[in-house]
C-alpha cells in the first residue's frame, strides 16, 4: 500500500525502501530485513501498483487483506515451476493474488476464482481486463465450502491457494485434496497469523482456527507439509 498517489505512478526504481517496507506483512521479521527483502524482490507492475491503491482508498483498514508484493512474485513463481493448468483461488478480494496466480498458469491453463463478495469482487474483475488475464479467469459468488462442491471430481486440481476466513480452512482444505492431482500443491495463507500462533498468551478464535488447522496439516499423512515466512505465513502442501 503507498502513502500517496505519486507512489503508485512510480518505477519500480524510484520507490523507497521505506516505502516498500509500508506494505510487508512479515512483521515477525526485523524491519531491516523485511525491508530487504522486499528490495531484493521483483516488484510489481503499474497495474498491480494501481490495484494495491485503489484497494487501499475502497475497503480501508480491510485492505490488510490484500497480498503483499512479495507473496504475489512468489504465487506466480510456484504456479510457472508447478506447470500448473487447472488453478483454485479461494478468497479473491480485489483481485491481487488472482492477477499473479493467472499469470503463472501454463498456455491454455484456468483459474477458478471463489468470494462472497460481489462488491470486492467486482474490482477484481476490472483489473483482471487491465492485467489482461479475464480471459482465464472464472468468478463464482458464494459460500466457498458450497461452491467448491461444484468443481467436477474427474478433473484435477493442479494447485489451490486458500486465503479466506479462517474457521473455513479445514473445510476448503478438505474438499480441494479431495480433487487434487497426485503431485499437486495446496497454498495456504496466514498459517503464522501475525507470530500469534507461537505466542501462548494469545487465545481468540481465529489464532486458535490457524493453529488447529496448522495442527491437521501435520498430522495428514496424505501430505507433505512446508511453513514457510513469506508475508503473514504460507503454507506450501504437496499430496502424495
Amino acid at each position: 500500500m503507498y502513502d500517496s498517489p505519486v507512489h503508485a505512478r512510480a518505477s519500480a526504481a524510484d520507490r523507497s525502501p521505506v516505502t516498500r517496507m509500508a506494505r510487508m506483512k512479515a512483521t515477525y521479521l526485523a524491519p531491516a530485513i523485511g525491508q530487504y527483502l522486499i528490495a531484493h524482490t521483483t516488484q510489481p507492475d503499474d497495474v498491480l501498483d494501481a490495484l494495491a491503491l485503489e484497494t487501499r482508498e475502497a475497503t480501508g483498514d480491510s485492505a490488510a487483506m490484500q497480498l503483499s508484493p512479495d507473496q504475489g512474485a512468489f504465487l506466480t513463481m510456484i504456479t510457472q515451476l508447478s506447470r500448473a493448468g487447472n488453478v483454485v483461488e479461494v478468497g479473491t478480494f480485489t483481485g491481487y493474488s488472482s492477477i499473479c496466480l493467472a499469470r503463472g498458469l501454463a498456455p491454455g491453463g484456468r483459474l477458478t476464482c471463489f468470494d462472497i463478495s460481489e462488491e470486492w469482487t467486482a474490482i477484481a474483475q476490472r483489473y483482471w481486463d487491465k492485467a489482461g488475464i479475464a480471459d482465464r479467469v472464472e468468478l463464482r459468488i458464494g459460500p466457498a465450502a458450497e461452491r467448491l462442491e461444484e468443481l467436477p471430481t474427474g478433473q484435477a486440481v493442479d494447485l489451490a491457494f486458500i486465503d479466506a476466513d479462517k474457521a473455513g480452512y479445514p473445510v476448503y482444505y478438505e474438499i480441494l485434496l479431495s480433487r487434487l492431482a497426485p503431485g499437486g500443491l495446496i497454498l495456504v495463507d496466514n498459517t503464522l497469523w501475525k507470530g500469534h500462533v507461537a505466542d501462548p498468551t494469545v487465545d481468540d478464535d481465529d489464532t486458535r482456527a490457524i493453529r488447529e488447522f496448522n495442527d491437521m496439516v501435520m498430522a495428514d499423512g496424505r501430505v507433505t507439509s512446508l511453513m514457510l515466512p513469506i508475508a503473514d505465513g504460507l503454507t506450501m502442501i504437496r499430496k502424495h
